[in-house]
C-alpha cells in the first residue's frame, strides 16, 4: 500500500545571484505559464544581457515581451515567433540574437504532448508529437551549435525532457518515446561538441504545475501524480527553472551530457 504523502510547503522564491550576467540567452516555448516563461525570467534575475523569447502563438509572445521589458528593460528582450519543426524560424530566431552579440546559452523547451493508447494511436498523433518534441530539439541544438561554432562561443544548450522518458505510463508512448529521445540526443550531442568547447546537458521534471496543466487535468489524476512525488506536490515552474539556470551557468562547467532528475523519480 502507498503511504499517503503530506503535500510539502513550497520553498521561498531565491533571488538571482548573477549566474548568468553578460550572457545572451534564448528560449523556446516561452510565452506560455510554464517552464520556458520561468526560464526567461530567471534569465534575466540572474544578469542575462538580453534573453530572446520565442513561441510560436503572436499574441501571446507580443504580451510577454511587453510584461518582461516594462519590468526589466526594453533593451534586454527581444521575442519573435518561431515553431521548431520549421528551419527558417530557427535561424531567425538565432539571427535576432546575433544583434545582441550572438547566442551564448540556448534553452530548448519546445515540446507537445498528448494521450492516446498505441491501440488507436493514429501517424499523425505520433509525427507530430515526435516533430515537435524530439525532432524540433535535434533543430534547434543543431543550429544553435553551428551558430556557436560559427560565432567562436563556447555556448551552453540545455534540453527539456522529462521523466516519462525513463518510466511507463499509459496513453503516452509517442510522448514518452520523445523525451528518451531527448535524453538520448542530448548524450550524444554532447560529445559531438565537446571539441567546440560547447556543453548541452538536459532537465528532466515530472510534475511542475502551471494554469493550463490544471484547466485540462482532473483534480484526481493531479492528486495521484502528486502523490507520486517526494514532497507530496508539483513542482513550481520556477523550480525547473533554477535547475536549468544552473546548468546554463559557469557553476556546471564540466557538466556535459548529462539529464538531471527535476524530480525523486526515474523509474
Amino acid at each position: 500500500m502507498t503511504a499517503i504523502r503530506p503535500e510539502q510547503p513550497t520553498p521561498d522564491y531565491v533571488p538571482g545571484h548573477g549566474l548568468l550576467t553578460d550572457k545572451v540567452v534564448v528560449v523556446t516555448a516561452a510565452a506560455g505559464a510554464g517552464i520556458g516563461a520561468s526560464v526567461v525570467r530567471r534569465a534575466l534575475e540572474e544578469g542575462a544581457k538580453a534573453v530572446v523569447l520565442s513561441d510560436t502563438h503572436e499574441r501571446r509572445v507580443a504580451e510577454a515581451h511587453e510584461a518582461l521589458a516594462a519590468e526589466f528593460g526594453a533593451e534586454r528582450v527581444l521575442s519573435t515567433v518561431t515553431d521548431v519543426t520549421n528551419e527558417d524560424d530557427i535561424a531567425a530566431l538565432l539571427d535576432l540574437a546575433d544583434t545582441v552579440g550572438g547566442v551564448d546559452v540556448m534553452i530548448n523547451n519546445a515540446g507537445l504532448g498528448g494521450t492516446a493508447s498505441v491501440l488507436e494511436m493514429t501517424d499523425e498523433q505520433w509525427a507530430k508529437v515526435l516533430d515537435i518534441t524530439l525532432t524540433g530539439t535535434f533543430r534547434s541544438v543543431r543550429a544553435a551549435s553551428n551558430r556557436m561554432i560559427a560565432n567562436g562561443t563556447r555556448g551552453v544548450i540545455v534540453n527539456n525532457a522529462s521523466v516519462i522518458g525513463w518510466r511507463a505510463q499509459e496513453g503516452q508512448a509517442h510522448y514518452a518515446a520523445a523525451k528518451a529521445g531527448v535524453m538520448a540526443l542530448t548524450r550524444c550531442a554532447a560529445l559531438d561538441v565537446a571539441p567546440h568547447g560547447i556543453r548541452i546537458n538536459a532537465v528532466s521534471p515530472s510534475l511542475a504545475m502551471h494554469p493550463f496543466l490544471a484547466k485540462v487535468t482532473s483534480d484526481e489524476l493531479l492528486h495521484e501524480l502528486k502523490q507520486r512525488e517526494a514532497f507530496g506536490r508539483a513542482a513550481e515552474p520556477w523550480e525547473v527553472a533554477n535547475v536549468m539556470v544552473f546548468l546554463a551557468s559557469d557553476y556546471s562547467s564540466y557538466m556535459t551530457g548529462e539529464v538531471l532528475s527535476v524530480s525523486s523519480q526515474h523509474a
